[in-house]
């Protein structure tokens, strides 16, 4: 059974090869900063890479870490869950090899992917600010297209897509379970007191 509470802050890493060193020190920072779950996103990466940075990170980490895209990638890591998108396999096939325990949380930008996101344990709903993260994210859908597409789905939904410490709050009280950050968190000169400003402005 998924525990809303690691959804409160969702640090999703970026994928700056040259920054991918330190990248494993940047999410300790986050964790210690209130992110309450970790996802590892890691597009340019090779599956062996991001096997063994997923690894590290959850040595280095006490909350959940989830991998985006590759349900086996996660599996092969020892991972929380997958978060996955309209391109990647479904959730149902999903369920039929992943342990019970498995978290499987899917993106909702639109009527289009209500079907898989119906059957995930969580979704993830934007952009809802827009994004320069994520090349495919679509147009953003603002406040009452969140607030409309939650209300198709009975899981706790993650808004993502351009959230600051500024719009943290807005976007919380429209009814979001949590919010998924990259860009507020891992472009910022100190990650830790980045994630603490977003944590402090959700309330904990």
């Amino acid at each position: 059974m998924l525990d809303p509470k690691i959804l409160r802050l969702v640090a999703i890493t970026d994928d700056a090869e040259d920054r991918r060193k330190d990248l494993v020190e940047r999410v300790v920072a986050a964790v210690r900063g209130g992110a309450t779950s970790v996802q590892v996103r890691l597009k340019s990466a090779a599956p062996r890479e991001v096997v063994e940075i997923t690894r590290s990170i959850m040595s280095a980490v006490s909350v959940p870490v989830i991998v985006n895209d590759r349900a086996d990638i996660a599996l092969a890591a020892g991972a929380a869950g997958v978060h996955v998108g309209e391109a990647d396999l479904p959730v149902t096939a999903i369920r039929r090899f992943a342990p019970g325990d498995f978290i499987i949380g899917a993106s909702l930008g639109g009527d289009a992917d209500l079907a898989n996101a119906k059957d995930a344990d969580y979704v993830g709903i934007g952009p809802v600010y827009g994004s320069d993260s994520k090349s495919d994210a679509g147009a953003a859908i603002g406040v009452e297209g969140f607030k409309r597409l939650a209300a198709l789905v009975a899981h706790p939904a993650v808004a993502v897509g351009g959230i600051t410490a500024d719009k943290a709050l807005q976007i919380t009280v429209a009814g979001a379970a949590g919010v998924a950050v990259i860009n507020a968190i891992f472009k910022a000169a100190d990650p830790e007191s980045a994630t603490r400003a977003i944590a402090d402005a959700i309330g904990r």
